[in-house]
C-alpha cells in the first residue's frame, strides 16, 4: 500500500490497490505504448485543494481523461458535430467534425483499457486490449451494416488494413531510418512472421470468394455458394484469431514483450508504474467514450455520401484513405514517434497488430454479425481491392523478412500507398452502382475475363 498512499483517495475506490509489478505491466501492448507517447502528465495541484472528496475525485478523473492527452484540442469537435447535426448544418460539416472528434476518442479508449488492465492483470488486460484495440473501426462497420451500406463496411476495413501496412509501417520505417542513419535498425522478426502468416491466411479467405465468382459460372449459381464460403471462412478466421490470442497472451508471450522489457531495463530497470484513475472510474469512462464513439460513428455513416457528393470525391476514396488516416491518427503518430527512437518492435506491433486484428477479427465478425442480422455480406472485395491487399501483404512480408530496416523500405511502402490511393481517387463509381456490382451482376467483368 506504500505506492498508493501518496496518491489521492480515488485510486483506492475499488478496494486494495495491487502493486504494479513487472508482471502486471506486461498487460500493456504495443497499442498502449504507442498511444502513451501522445499523453501528457496532468498537474493535480489545484484539484487536490478542492475540499469535497466526491468533487475532487470527479475533477481529477476529468483532468486525467480529457486533458491528459496532447489531442485534447480536438475534443470541441465532438459537441460541434452534435450541434451541427441537431441544427441542420450542411452534412459534409457533420461528417468532418465527427471524423475529427473520433481522433482523440480512439486514443482515450487505449488509455482507459490500459488503466483497467492495471487492476485486472496482464491476461484480462490483454484480452481487453485485443477487443477494444480497433473499437472505432468495429463500431463504424456495425452502424454501416445496420444501414445496409455493405460497401462502406468493406472499404473502411480494407482501408484500415492498407493504412496500417503501408502508411503507418512505411512512415515508421522511413522516419526511423532517416533519424538513425548511422545506426542499424533491427527488430524481432518472429513477431512479424506470425502476423505475416495470419495476414496471408486472411488474404486467402478474401481471394477464394472472388476467384470462385470469376470461375465462369453464372451469377445465379455462385451467389449462394460464395456467401456460404465467406461465412465458413469467417468462422475459420475467428478460430485462428482466438488461437493467436492464446499464442500471444499465454504460450509465447515473450515474443510480444521483448521490446518492453528492454525499455524498462534502459530506464533503470524496475520502476513501478501506477494508475491515475480507479477501476470503476475507468470502466465508467470507457463505457461513456464508447457511447460517444457510437454516436459520432453513426453521423459518419449517415453523411459519408453527402460528403462524397459535396467534395467531388468517391466514397471508396473517403472510406479507404480518409477514414483510417483521421480515425487512427493518434495510434499512427505514436508508432512513428517510437520509430524515431529506434524502437521498431513497438512500431511493428502497432502496424502489423492492427492489420492482423482487423483482417482476422473485425472483418469476419462483421460477416457473422451481418449473417445474424439477415444481411448478405461476403468476403468478395472485388478484383481491384483484393489485388491491392494482396500486393501490400506480399511487399510488407518481403520487406520484413531479414529483421533489419532502413529508410528505403519505408519509402517503397509509402509510394505503394500513394499509388493505391491515387487509384481509388480516380475511381468514380457511384454508391448505388457499387452495391449492384457487389450483389452479383458482373456480366461485363465475366466477359472480359473469358476473353
Amino acid at each position: 500500500m506504500e505506492m498508493a498512499s501518496s496518491r489521492e483517495p480515488w485510486l483506492l475506490e475499488n478496494g486494495n490497490l495491487k502493486g504494479l509489478s513487472k508482471e502486471i505491466r506486461h498487460g500493456r501492448t504495443a497499442h498502449n505504448m504507442s498511444s502513451s507517447s501522445l499523453r501528457k502528465k496532468s498537474d493535480l495541484t489545484l484539484v487536490s485543494k478542492v475540499p469535497c472528496r466526491k468533487l475532487r475525485q470527479f475533477l481529477g478523473n476529468l483532468q486525467e481523461v480529457i486533458l491528459g492527452t496532447k489531442l485534447s484540442v480536438l475534443f470541441p469537435a465532438i459537441p460541434l458535430a452534435i450541434v451541427a447535426d441537431c441544427y441542420g448544418f450542411a452534412r459534409p460539416w457533420v461528417f468532418a467534425l465527427s471524423l475529427l472528434g473520433l481522433t482523440p476518442l480512439a486514443e482515450r479508449v487505449s488509455f482507459l483499457t490500459e488503466q483497467i488492465a492495471y487492476y485486472t492483470g496482464p491476461t484480462v488486460g490483454g484480452l481487453l486490449n485485443a477487443t477494444c484495440g480497433n473499437a472505432t473501426e468495429l463500431i463504424i462497420a456495425i452502424f454501416a451494416l445496420s444501414q445496409r451500406k455493405i460497401d462502406v463496411v468493406k472499404y473502411s476495413l480494407l482501408g484500415s488494413v492498407l493504412s496500417n501496412l503501408l502508411l503507418v509501417l512505411g512512415t515508421s520505417l522511413f522516419c526511423g531510418g532517416i533519424a538513425n542513419l548511422r545506426l542499424e535498425q533491427k527488430f524481432d522478426r518472429r513477431q512479424a512472421d506470425v502476423n505475416s502468416l495470419l495476414l496471408l491466411l486472411a488474404l486467402l479467405c478474401h481471394s477464394l470468394p472472388m476467384l470462385f465468382r470469376m470461375s465462369g459460372a453464372s451469377d445465379a449459381v455462385t451467389v449462394d455458394p460464395i456467401l456460404q464460403l465467406s461465412r465458413a471462412s469467417s468462422i475459420v478466421m475467428l478460430i485462428a484469431y482466438l488461437s493467436y490470442l492464446v499464442f500471444q497472451l499465454f504460450t509465447h508471450r515473450q515474443l510480444f514483450e521483448a521490446q518492453e522489457e528492454s525499455d524498462n531495463d534502459e530506464n533503470g530497470g524496475g520502476g513501478e508504474e501506477e494508475p491515475v484513475i480507479g477501476f470503476w472510474s475507468g470502466f465508467i469512462w470507457l463505457v461513456g467514450m464508447t457511447a460517444v464513439i457510437s454516436l459520432l460513428s453513426e453521423y459518419v455513416v449517415q453523411t459519408i455520401e453527402d460528403a462524397s457528393d459535396s467534395w467531388g470525391i468517391s466514397v471508396s476514396f473517403i472510406s479507404i484513405i480518409l477514414l483510417p488516416i483521421v480515425g487512427n491518427a493518434a495510434e499512427h503518430a505514436g508508432a512513428i514517434i517510437f520509430a524515431f527512437k529506434n524502437k521498431l518492435d513497438i512500431s511493428l506491433g502497432v502496424a502489423l497488430g492492427s492489420a492482423t486484428q482487423i483482417s482476422m477479427f473485425v472483418v469476419p465478425l462483421c460477416v457473422i454479425t451481418a449473417w445474424i442480422m439477415g444481411i448478405k455480406m461476403d468476403l468478395n472485395f472485388n478484383l481491384l481491392e483484393t489485388g491491392s491487399l494482396a500486393l501490400s501483404i506480399i511487399v510488407v512480408a518481403f520487406a520484413l523478412q531479414d529483421g533489419t530496416s532502413h529508410y528505403m523500405k519505408g519509402l517503397v511502402l509509402l509510394l505503394l500507398y500513394i499509388v493505391i490511393g491515387a487509384c481509388f481517387f480516380v475511381s468514380k463509381t457511384p454508391q448505388n452502382q457499387l452495391s449492384t456490382i457487389n450483389s452479383g451482376t458482373k456480366a461485363a467483368i465475366d466477359t472480359i475475363f473469358r476473353a
